[in-house]
């Protein structure tokens, strides 16, 4: 079988194996589970075949025209180079651990059929997105993906929250991918075509005629997609869908596609100093913020989900400074550990049985009760935190690494200033994403919360799958020796500078954090005993807690984070008021625009149609009236009418002589 035809393969198993699981989800409930699981390990097998044959060497091309346009052509081609082989693996490594984890935690679940399905729909969507080489067939992906995320963040649709997550992941997306999809229509416009390989070709050839205007355009898609300052404000609310979800969002679909778009088409963007500038800046701003407001959360799953914020930043940063393969390095290895991050989370929710425990100071006793999930979360922090030797520490240094050299001069890519923006910024966020990182450790594992009652073990679908990420977050940044030929040919080993640096910053955030709880445990009462009962939801989770006086989690004094943060915690929590911003810019004034169509429309348009209505009623009135069936009655109308008809005759009559 050709690599090619293995390559169509990859993103059409998951989409069979979708529209199978909805059309026997009713009739045949014992096939769901396999067919969620065998078309994408199937998946996830071919590509890792056709990542062996690509080899890292020269691209692999492959097209057809899909339709004749009369303008510029749409073809069916593959576009196949190192990037795309390692991204399609991580995709396919990650979705089967996720459908495969979904099993155990769903697994009472009544919608886990349409669950399940969405999931492979997913999945193929991100993978047509990784091997098209035609941008218009990119898109139909980047799209698909989006209304996935609909269905799928508001799983729970019984409740308001994840209505509403739902709902604001949508339009939020939407409000980047209009100028996107503008910018796309520019760039073909200006390289006569939608092939990647044309547009890069016509990049080369100086045949873009407007550069900064079409790398805007498709900034804005890009941060929507990939949750980047400021249309990154429907991540942390999307926690309000089933945990996988978010593990198969954060790490491998979804937030990925902006940042692999932004890498694949990099020379486009790099076109632009000021297009470079802005995604620096960008990256900056969504790397420093994010930290902080992970700092402030309770939530453990919002902690991640500004965690992934930041990270994507990183990335972002590393596009700005021009080096994709420091870019898509980080993107794998974040995969991996955040990935592990958000199931390991998945298990304490599952193991207190109640989504409203995700509050981290309601939480102990879980380190002995789920070992699984603590040592598998505890390699993940470290690689978070960019400890060495652990995944996160090499990926993230190739990142500054990337912008120390252009900092430096040392590459003309990008301009001088980006390179010093995203260096200060990351060594800062290193610092902070130590420290947030060790706050949801201790307050997750050695918290004094209330304990929550025991659920029993694990599943063992949940808990291997926990293990077997485990393994490149631990393992998977020693691999960057092997890998110069995937990512453009130059090296991404650490230097002294940065990695003294960036190690040193995460070693002193992590020690002031550490500090700092031991200071407030010291000083906090003992915790109040939860009675074994499961609540299905957090207002049952808060009345409870209101019933037994315990510390709401912004008033909660074994926080290090508010002693960390100080003035900036209340702001830090709420995300710094950006959601308040947007309601007063945007939402209010369309709220008010669509009370004044309503009111014209009910007002002044209708009072026309209710008059119109009313008339021909009031005539029909008036003529029912006259319709009395009394013979007599239509004879004195007929005798009325012909002397009046008489009398008008005589009258013309005289006035004709007369004249």
């Amino acid at each position: 079988m050709t690599t090619t035809t293995l390559a169509v393969l990859v993103p059409l198993l998951p989409f069979l194996g979708s529209a199978a699981g909805l059309l026997l989800g009713r009739t045949a409930p014992g096939f769901v589970r396999p067919l969620a699981v065998l078309p994408t390990l199937a998946a996830a097998v071919l590509a890792v075949l056709v990542a062996a044959r690509q080899g890292g060497d020269q691209a692999i091309n492959a097209a057809t025209q899909l339709t004749p346009t009369g303008s510029v052509p749409i073809d069916l081609s593959l576009h196949i180079d190192g990037f795309a082989a390692l991204v399609a693996v991580l995709v396919g490594v990650v979705a089967t651990c996720v459908q495969i984890y979904s099993t155990g935690y769903l697994r009472e679940d009544p919608r886990y059929p349409s669950y399940a399905a969405l999931v492979s729909l997913f999945t193929s969507a991100m993978l047509l997105v990784v091997y098209s080489g035609d941008l218009m067939v990119l898109l139909v992906g980047w799209e698909v993906m989006g209304i996935c995320s609909y269905f799928l963040v508001g799983h729970y649709w019984e409740t308001p929250e994840a209505r509403s997550a739902s709902l604001k992941a949508f339009l939020v997306t939407k409000l980047g991918d209009v100028p996107f999809l503008i910018g796309l229509f520019a760039l073909a416009a200006d390289a006569g075509t939608f092939r990647i390989t044309g547009v890069l070709g016509a990049v080369a050839s100086g045949g873009l005629d407007h550069p900064t205007l079409i790398a805007l355009l498709l900034l804005a898609g890009v941060a929507g997609k990939s949750a980047q300052f400021p249309l990154h404000t429907w991540l942390p609310d999307a926690m309000a869908g089933p945990t996988p979800v978010s593990a198969l969002i954060h790490a491998a679909t979804m937030v990925a596609a902006g940042i692999y778009f932004t890498a694949r088409l990099l020379p486009v963007f790099a076109a632009s100093a000021a297009a470079m500038t802005v995604l620096a800046v960008m990256a900056a701003i969504t790397m420093v913020g994010s930290a902080l407001a992970a700092l402030a959360q309770d939530d453990i799953k919002r902690v991640l989900a500004y965690s992934t914020i930041g990270q994507l930043g990183y990335m972002a940063g590393a596009l700005a400074v021009g080096d994709r393969g420091a870019a898509v390095f980080h993107l794998l290895s974040h995969a991996a550990f955040k990935a592990l991050l958000f199931l390991a989370a998945g298990a304490v929710i599952h193991a207190a049985g109640t989504n409203s425990l995700t509050a981290m100071s309601r939480m102990s006793g879980l380190a002995k009760r789920i070992p699984d999930a603590y040592w598998t979360m505890t390699v993940a922090l470290l690689a978070l935190a960019a400890i060495p030797p652990f995944a996160g520490f090499f990926s993230k240094e190739a990142v500054l690494v990337a912008a120390e050299h252009t900092a430096l001069g040392e590459r003309d890519v990008a301009p001088a200033g980006a390179g010093w923006t995203v260096l200060v910024a990351g060594l800062l966020t290193a610092l902070l994403t130590a420290a947030y990182a060790l706050r949801l450790w201790l307050r997750t594992f050695r918290g004094r919360g209330p304990e929550a009652p025991d659920h029993g073990r694990q599943p063992i679908a949940m808990t291997s799958v926990l293990w077997v990420l485990a393994i490149p977050s631990l393992g998977f940044g020693l691999t960057v020796t092997y890998l110069d030929d995937w990512f453009d040919g130059h090296p991404l080993t650490p230097t002294l500078t940065t990695a003294v640096l960036g190690t040193g910053l995460a070693a002193a955030g992590a020690v002031i954090t550490y500090a700092v709880w031991r200071t407030l445990a010291a000083r906090t009462p003992a915790p109040v005993p939860v009675p074994h009962v499961a609540h299905p939801d957090a207002e049952a989770g808060r009345v409870e807690a209101e019933a037994l006086h315990l510390p709401h989690p912004a008033e909660d004094p074994a926080d290090p984070g508010r002693a960390l943060l100080g003035p900036l915690h209340g702001p830090a929590a709420v995300g710094f008021h950006l959601d308040a911003v947007y309601r007063t810019a945007f939402v209010r004034p369309v709220l008010a625009a669509a009370s004044l169509v309503r009111f014209l429309d009910r007002e002044v348009v209708d009072t026309y149609v209710r008059a119109a209505g009313n008339g021909a009623k009031g005539l029909g009135w008036l003529v029912r009236r006259a319709q009395t069936g009394n013979v007599q009655t239509y004879l004195s109308a007929l005798l009325a009418g012909s002397v009046v008809l008489a009398i008008v005759a005589v009258a013309l009559a005289n006035a004709v002589a007369g004249a």
